[in-house]
């Protein structure tokens, strides 16, 4: 998972938990605001035992003295009085900017906000990975520097061959021989005595490394071997290194990594090799001279 997906996840998440939280803070303070009910919390057998009071008749207390009968006074019952209460409610409107931001409001505009910068974030991310690159980086045209300063530097005082790998285009600038086969006839391969092989092997995609000892190139995950040009010479790769469409232009060397030229195995060789000790066997014969 790149970081990209790793981001736009933890927005999502974030997201989902935010309107969560929201609606159940929402919810909370709704049920909160509404008025409490006076006899809530109190048992069946209370309230039986309260509406059994109503109509009751509480006689005073009978002194009888020596000699002396009284007959209990009947005290009469009053009346009952019915009472009702009226209750006027009082509408005031106000403005909108008198009343501000409730707290539905509130939250109805953050769940928003929060969805619509998740749905910005996926339309930008969707458009950087469909939208090809116009200016800059692998699949543009990549400066790679005067074409003095790198004549200088793929060719030593001595006369060896040394590649000048581009990262920006993933190229290994080369000199080119003072002719090459057919194969190579009218595809703009040569520019300034410069020429710019991709860096991936053919057969698997492996980045393939210079060989000094050879002057050449061999790839050491399936042991392809190509000359400094990239011209095949053995292995299970099925055709030469490609190569990029190259110019001059102000006297500097331009690879355009958004045009590769492939072609087929070459049939005869425009720069010999191997000329030296192959790498791939050096290696593989460390351990048995160590042994």
């Amino acid at each position: 998972m790149t970081f990209t997906n790793m981001v736009l996840v933890g927005v999502a998440v974030f997201a989902i938990l935010g309107a969560i939280g929201a609606f159940t803070i929402a919810y909370r303070r709704s049920q909160a605001s509404r008025p409490a009910d006076p006899l809530a919390g109190l048992s069946a057998e209370t309230r039986r035992a309260d509406r059994s009071m109503v109509g009751v008749r509480i006689e005073a207390p009978v002194v009888v003295e020596e000699d002396e009968v009284v007959e209990p006074e009947v005290v009469e019952e009053p009346a009952p009085v019915a009472v009702r209460v009226l209750e006027a409610q009082r509408v005031i409107e106000v403005s909108p900017e008198e009343a501000g931001v409730t707290r539905r409001q509130f939250f109805n505009r953050a769940i928003s906000a929060t969805f619509f910068s998740f749905l910005g974030l996926m339309t930008v991310s969707s458009l950087a990975m469909f939208w090809p690159k116009l200016t800059g980086g692998f699949g543009s045209d990549v400066d790679a520097g005067p074409v003095s300063d790198l004549l200088t530097q793929v060719v030593t005082p001595n006369g060896s061959v040394v590649p000048v790998f581009v990262p920006e285009a993933r190229a290994y600038v080369v000199p080119a021989p003072p002719s090459v086969s057919d194969q190579f006839a009218g595809f703009p391969v040569v520019a300034g005595g410069l020429m710019a092989l991709f860096q991936r092997c053919v057969h698997l995609g492996c980045r393939v490394p210079w060989c000094a000892t050879a002057v050449g190139f061999e790839c050491p995950c399936h042991g392809s071997k190509y000359n400094s040009i990239g011209e095949y010479f053995g292995g299970p790769a099925p055709r030469n290194l490609d190569r990029f469409v190259v110019e001059v232009v102000d006297s500097r060397f331009i690879i355009k990594t958004g045009s590769i030229i492939e072609t087929s195995r070459a049939t005869a060789l425009s720069v010999p090799y191997p000329q030296g000790p192959s790498c791939i066997g050096a290696v593989a014969a460390a351990p048995e001279t160590g042994a």
